[in-house]
């Protein structure tokens, strides 16, 4: 298993790569800051809908009343990440343009938009009197159907923006003309050439397929999302996840975006389904993810932490699990992940990876056999696993049965290795090994030795010499769950010990606007692999930037007199 996890390791180069390309993150990024608008519109979904599951239906009326505000939010979907997808993808392609010559990300945002409107909405004429007519834009394709003719969209439009901007393809304005209208005049060009170029793409289409370049997209890609709904499809994107988590890289960041665009359209189809009185059996959701695949985060480890407090021997790992059990319950599982650690642990590869596996397999058979309606309502990732389940699927009866278990099979799943784990570690307490030795066993999976050189440190009392000023820090993790348990730590310690430092925590892709607030920023293991690229963000405004490895993450969560020693050395 050692050779096999090694083997894995020499590939971790070009996953983490891959997770730093721009594109997949610009994705990722689109959809993480249209959140508000797909959770606001799932309100409206769970009041209308969860009834239905125990024989109550609303009028006609009050369900148009309720369903309103989901249509002009989650029906232009589309129109919202064309946008916002355009802008991360600008943010991104500006770090390598001169610093005086740059893309203006809010030209990019509305070409994008206008550019999505002509690959997926058609005009409509309602014919009233002879003398009365009704103009409009078909929606169907400006909500989650529209949502790969929206990358699209974003793509074309900062490809073409770079290009004119790079080479100054552009109406220049006198010096005399202020720079907010010489600006104006400097994007009329590439917005110009973004939306005929879209324009144009959409009138191959219509030619040559029949349809427009959003129905036709749906159409070449059905086949596709097909199979990703069978078996063999979630085997290979769940596990991927696993994997990818596995051997330290943050697995969301590169599967998450390849798949988004179908689990919420699926979400949406079965909701459809629903209102037409028929079988919600899409099985590739967003709630599938959170709430089926990743129970209490990647790797279905909701149990963990529960069977290392109370199935374990060991005092050290009744200590993790009993460390570990709130932020797990609640989505973020880093603590169990790099504390126990079940990364990079050979003991834990078969779990880590066939407890999620197996959980969506046996969700898939509740579906397809036993008639069980699928997800149709999309919930914040932090809502612990098993209510966010029952909410998501209506409360229906066998989702509670569902829920518990699925709790059942992954205790089978975990139980076995982790009663060989516990007696790794209970051997190694009874033969009365040191707690530098123990620490030098977690080393050979994760560099520990600067967190340890920190903590060995006077602590408070130097850093209380050194932060004289206040100081704001930034703790940035992939969707802002694991980086405020830093960041909680840090403030409480400040507090306690009366050290002018303020930190906040953040999601990565949704900081760029924020950073010149702080004077240091602070990459959680998830993002870590980013470095380079956030180094160059920072590097631009004059603020410090520092990286975690997992157990050393972990351990400065733990303890707020070394995060705020951690603090101090990176102005040093």
């Amino acid at each position: 298993m050692n050779k096999l996890i090694a083997f894995i390791e020499k590939g971790k180069p070009f996953f983490e790569k891959l997770s730093r390309n721009i594109y997949l993150r610009a994705i990722r990024d689109g959809f993480i800051a249209g959140m508000p608008v797909i959770l606001f519109s799932s309100i409206f979904i769970l009041i209308a809908f969860v009834p239905n599951s125990w024989g109550f239906k609303w009028s006609d009326e009050t369900v148009a009343f309720l369903m309103k505000p989901y249509s002009y939010s989650m029906g232009i979907l589309a129109v919202l990440v064309a946008g916002t997808t355009a802008k991360s993808l600008t943010d991104s392609v500006n770090r390598s343009m001169e610093k005086t010559n740059q893309i203006n990300y809010m030209s990019t945002l509305l070409a994008a938009i206008v550019g999505l409107l002509m690959l997926a909405a058609d005009p409509i004429k309602e014919v009233v009197t002879e003398t009365v007519s009704k103009d409009g834009l078909a929606t169907g394709f400006l909500g989650t159907k529209g949502l790969l003719s929206a990358f699209l969209a974003a793509f074309v439009t900062v490809a073409i923006y770079k290009v004119c901007v790079k080479n100054n393809v552009t109406i220049r304005m006198p010096d005399e003309v202020p720079p907010n209208i010489s600006q104006v005049f400097k994007d009329v060009i590439p917005f110009t050439l973004s939306v005929c170029s879209l324009y144009a793409l959409d009138l191959l289409a219509r030619h040559f397929v029949g349809a427009s370049v959003a129905e036709s997209i749906g159409k070449f890609f059905a086949p596709l999302f097909s199979a990703a709904d069978g078996y063999l499809g979630i085997t290979i994107i769940f596990g991927a996840f696993a994997f990818f988590w596995f051997v330290g890289i943050h697995g969301p960041s590169i599967v998450e975006p390849a798949i988004a665009a179908i689990t919420y359209a699926n979400a949406e189809v079965n909701l459809n389904l629903i209102q037409q009185g028929m079988h919600a059996d899409k099985i590739l959701t967003s709630g599938t993810q959170m709430f089926i695949v990743t129970m209490g985060g990647t790797g279905a480890t909701l149990v963990v932490p529960f069977m290392f407090m109370w199935l374990t021997k060991s005092k050290r790992n009744r200590a993790i699990g009993r460390a570990s059990v709130v932020p797990t319950f609640f989505g973020v599982n880093e603590p169990i992940l790099f504390g126990a650690p079940l990364v990079l642990n050979p003991i834990f590869f078969i779990p880590f990876i066939f407890a999620p596996i197996a959980n969506v397999w046996i969700f898939k058979f509740f579906i397809d056999t036993l008639g069980m309606n699928s997800f149709t309502a999309n919930l914040p990732w932090t809502t612990p696993a098993p209510l966010g389940l029952v909410l998501g699927t209506n409360f229906q009866f066998l989702s509670f049965v569902l829920a518990a278990l699925l709790i059942v099979v992954d205790v089978v799943i975990y139980y076995p290795f982790l009663k060989v784990y516990d007696e790794q570690i209970l051997e190694e307490e009874r033969s009365g090994k040191s707690n530098d030795e123990l620490k030098e066993k977690v080393a050979a999976n994760f560099n520990t030795a600067k967190a340890d050189a920190i903590l060995e440190k006077a602590g408070v009392e130097g850093a209380q010499n050194t932060i004289t000023k206040e100081t704001n820090v930034l703790v940035l993790c992939a969707g802002g769950g694991t980086s405020g348990l830093l960041a909680n730590a840090l403030n409480k310690a400040a507090a306690e010990y009366n050290v002018p430092v303020k930190a906040a925590a953040g999601g990565y892709g949704a900081h760029r606007e924020m950073l010149p607030e702080f004077d240091l920023v602070i990459l959680a293991p998830q993002v870590a692999s980013n470095y380079e690229d956030m180094k160059a963000e920072t590097d631009k405004l004059g603020i410090k930037l520092a990286k975690t490895e997992g157990a050393q993450y972990i351990k400065l969560t733990r303890d707020g007199k070394g995060a705020l020693a951690f603090v101090q050395e990176q102005f040093q």
